[in-house]
């Protein structure tokens, strides 16, 4: 470098110096690589169903699961009308539902389950919705736990059959089995999440797959990302909560910071639903749950 290149460099060097530094321009939030939703019984209870969909959209997000909420008081024909209105106005897809009485863990009851899921496809086609939950029941007196666990199996694959090749607003059909915890439910037949699995991959259809409910699996058992690593290919989708309380990430022992990108690492593509019961806001709260995937 000469003398008259480098007199240069220490003038552009100064003036650079001089220039007022400009804050750089906010950087857009990173999107979760899998879809969010809201599971809607945990919030805004007190408010009209249209209403909750719309604070639901002001949280940040586009999809609800439900709970059987259109028969709680037997809905009309204008109920379901203003209901898929409010969630074409509002962006809103309903992707998953439950509440069916029936489990499928006893043999006595399979006929009224499958009868009762044939029925449930109805209001589900009305609203968009692609994806029942279903769940085992209760333990039965007197049929052993082998039984039990054989009539899971035969049951959803008479429901498989049921289902088989149907399609709502373009996507298959799922059933999606539930586990939940004897603390919350001390009579439920199905506490795991292994045995679960066992009894979908036995049933081996692709429209039946497991749910795998982080809470629950967490008060009972643990290794939460190991059974992610094993079993995704039969995860259909995912349910959030934080223990202890059901309340939002980050306020207990759950590191979903880490479940996060164990899910964004394996390509997991289906749902991850918040189903806590908010310790502040909810809008807030929900906005930061979504801000943490």
């Amino acid at each position: 470098m000469n003398r008259r290149t480098f007199a240069q460099s220490i003038a552009a060097a100064a003036v650079a110096a001089a220039s007022p530094r400009l804050p750089a321009a906010p950087s857009a939030p990173a999107s979760p690589s899998f879809p969010l939703s809201v599971m809607l019984w945990t919030v805004f209870t007190d408010l009209p169903f249209e209403e909750r969909l719309a604070k639901v959209a002001e949280a940040g997000y586009n999809k609800v699961q439900l709970v059987g909420e259109y028969n709680a008081r037997h809905w009309t024909q204008a109920d379901f009308d203003r209901a898929n209105a409010a969630r074409k106005r509002l962006g809103i897809e309903f992707d998953a539902t439950a509440g069916l009485r029936n489990g499928v863990a006893d043999p006595a009851t399979r006929d009224a389950f499958l009868a009762e899921l044939k029925e449930a496809l109805t209001p589900m086609e009305t609203l968009g919705c692609p994806a029942m939950i279903v769940l085992s029941g209760d333990v039965v007196p007197g049929l052993s736990r082998e039984a039990q666990h054989a009539a899971s199996i035969e049951t959803l694959k008479r429901a498989a059959a049921l289902v088989e090749g149907r399609q709502i607003d373009g996507q298959p059909v799922r059933l999606l089995l539930e586990c939940i915890h004897v603390e919350e439910r001390p009579k439920y037949f199905l506490t795991s999440a292994n045995e679960a699995i066992e009894i979908v991959r036995a049933v081996n259809h692709p429209q039946v797959q497991f749910l795998y409910d982080i809470f629950h699996e967490q008060m009972g058992f643990g290794n939460l990302i190991e059974k992610l690593d094993k079993h995704i290919d039969v995860i259909g989708l995912i349910h959030i909560a934080d223990v202890p309380g059901r309340h939002e990430p980050g306020t207990g022992e759950i590191n979903y910071g880490n479940i996060y990108k164990k899910l964004a690492q394996l390509n997991y593509r289906h749902n991850v639903a918040m189903e806590f019961l908010p310790v502040g806001d909810p809008v807030a709260t929900l906005r930061a749950a979504r801000a943490l995937a």
